[in-house]
């Protein structure tokens, strides 16, 4: 039989850490990656056929579960019909439609392949459309790969980027203002010295890279008067938070009520329904600076691929109420366990909540966890054996104490159960970590 160990070690000799994505190779909590060849509802499968209760989720797009019989039709009779054609079609106006009639703000759409395609592209449009040159993000809010979204935060109130991965430049981190995340203070430093030459400030529409930290009250807001004063653009990367906290993203649960919108959006994971799709939308006469309609040029092979799209169309066909208050619930349960479990074994620790969304964070009980550097003075040694005590009970956690935990409208009782009596041995192993 073929073993994970098998799997990992041809991998690392075919690949960079025998992995297409960093944290698949379980650099933070050791030991041999998991290959997966099955996804059925809550569960995935293993090579080895071990079945695990699944809490990553894709890393966010099986909102519905894996392999839900609507999204699989969909894609096979898409699939029957070619791969792709390099031309429009209809089902990209189709999901266009749906993401504007769920979020009013995104008058326009362009469909794009990956999250980090979209928010490139955001970027380089408020650029273009500001005639500006500075991006201000905040440390710990994760936009994808792109060279000036890498930039790491400096000392001091706001800095001026230096770079956070070789192979970027600080010419162009220099381009990017990184300040800690719910600094209201920071925020309103950097617009009154660089207002005039800031294109746009970048935001989690609610931090989820580094464990979910909420925005504190008002936070957005400021964001959105800031932008607004100053002739810059508020760009909302709901990659991750889009359609899955709640039918509207986070936007719904915040903007929509609070009565503002930013200026551009960028949406992922859920969109896709698993399949590799992205969306950049916003207001129409920011949006109508994109090729061809302006000089802001955009153009990918795969955008609005119909397969894709196919998927995308069919998620949000049955993205409905009742399965926002169904993972909602599911989520509290899980996070209420969690809590109670490490509570029993005497572990200090938080539980960040936004929605369905939610992480742990140890040793943070005093403070909580409200930004980047909270986040990474947490007790992080202590995921490694609590992750591994899940893992060989059957239930997949997220490789890395930063990333959120992902329910679906498939994470029945039965699946619950199995993750509520698997954390009381994880509890312990993370409390013997100490």
């Amino acid at each position: 039989m073929t073993t994970n160990q098998d799997l990992f070690t041809t991998a690392q000799t075919l690949m960079p850490g025998g992995v297409n994505s960093p944290v698949r190779a379980f650099g933070s909590v050791g030991g041999t990656p998991v290959s997966m060849v099955e996804g059925n509802g809550p569960y995935l499968t293993d090579v080895e056929g071990k079945e695990y209760v699944d809490l990553v989720g894709s890393w966010g797009p099986a909102l519905l579960g894996h392999s839900h019989p609507a999204v699989m039709d969909a894609v096979r009779a898409t699939v029957e019909k070619g791969l792709g054609f390099g031309t429009s079609h209809p089902l990209e106006s189709e999901l266009a439609e749906l993401v504007r009639s769920r979020v009013p703000g995104a008058e326009m759409i362009r469909m794009v392949s990956t999250g980090t395609e979209a928010t490139m592209t955001a970027i380089r449009l408020a650029r273009g459309a500001t005639g500006k040159n500075l991006v201000v993000k905040f440390a710990g809010c994760y936009h994808g790969h792109s060279d000036g979204l890498l930039a790491a935060a400096g000392s001091g109130v706001a800095t001026l980027g230096l770079p956070g991965s070789a192979g970027v430049t600080e010419a162009q981190a220099w381009e990017t203002i990184v300040i800690e995340y719910n600094d209201r203070e920071a925020l309103e430093t950097v617009f009154a010295e660089h207002s005039g030459n800031i294109a746009a400030v970048i935001t989690e529409a609610t931090p989820a890279n580094m464990g979910v930290v909420a925005p504190e009250p008002g936070f957005n807001q400021l964001i959105r008067d800031l932008t607004a004063a100053h002739g810059a653009l508020m760009i909302f990367d709901e990659v991750m938070t889009g359609f899955r906290i709640t039918e509207a993203g986070y936007w719904g649960a915040s903007g929509r009520n609070e009565g503002w919108t930013p200026d551009l959006f960028t949406f992922g994971k859920v969109i896709g329904g698993g399949l590799p799709t992205a969306a950049l939308a916003g207001r129409r006469d920011v949006m109508e600076h994109l090729a061809p309609t302006g000089p802001v040029y955009h153009a990918g092979t795969l955008s609005g691929n119909p397969v894709a799209m196919a998927a995308g169309v069919a998620t949000l066909n049955n993205a409905t109420a009742g399965v926002y208050e169904h993972i909602d619930l599911k989520a509290q349960v899980v996070a209420d366990g969690l809590a109670a479990a490490l509570t029993d074994a005497g572990v200090d620790h938080t539980i960040q909540k936004v929605g369905s969304l939610f992480s742990l964070a140890f040793g943070t009980s005093a403070t909580g966890v409200h930004n980047y550097a909270e986040a990474q003075a947490q007790e992080s040694f202590r995921y490694g054996p609590f992750f591994h005590a899940m893992l060989e009970q059957g239930v997949y956690l997220p490789p890395s104490v930063f990333e959120a935990w992902f329910l679906s409208a498939a994470h029945d009782d039965a699946a619950v159960d199995r993750i509520l009596q698997a954390l009381p041995q994880a509890a312990q192993a993370a409390a013997d970590a100490g």
